[in-house]
């Protein structure tokens, strides 16, 4: 079921004290069958996404993928100033050379860099932007 329509809607038989019960029928009912598409389109696809009773919306509902339609980035500004990642974050590669050719660039990004480490087999690293250029951290010794 999709989202409702307001073209669908039409008041011409409804605007004025003087218009014909018997022609509004038509407009009324066209009203409430969007009304119905409203109603049925929660949590189904061209539809809302409704909210539990903790008025959060339930992670069946959230797509795999956000992706900007814009030339905006696509901003989390959550209340609290932090987002909360729970498991684990992959950050897609970038060759030192794409990471330097970016003009996007703002003081704090991070980035996964495939070939920024400092030792002859350029080795991965993490890299940060200080506003100015970017800051390498080695990932030097295994976790065990």
């Amino acid at each position: 079921m999709g989202w409702a329509t307001s073209s669908n809607v039409d008041t011409g038989n409804l605007d004025s004290g003087t218009d014909s019960p018997a022609a509004a029928r038509a407009d009324i009912k066209a009203a409430f069958d969007e009304l119905k598409a409203v109603i049925d389109g929660r949590n189904t696809a061209n539809g809302v996404a409704g909210l539990d009773s903790g008025t959060k919306i339930l992670a069946t509902q959230l797509p795999d993928e956000i992706n900007s339609a814009s030339s905006q980035n696509l901003t989390l500004d959550p209340a609290t100033g932090k987002v909360k990642l729970e498991e684990i974050l992959n950050l897609a590669p970038q060759t030192v050379s794409e990471l330097n050719g970016r003009s996007d660039l703002a003081e704090g990004d991070v980035a996964y860099c495939s070939d920024g480490g400092s030792d002859s087999a350029s080795e991965p690293c993490l890299a940060v932007y200080t506003g100015s250029s970017w800051k390498r951290i080695e990932l030097t010794d295994n976790i065990d």
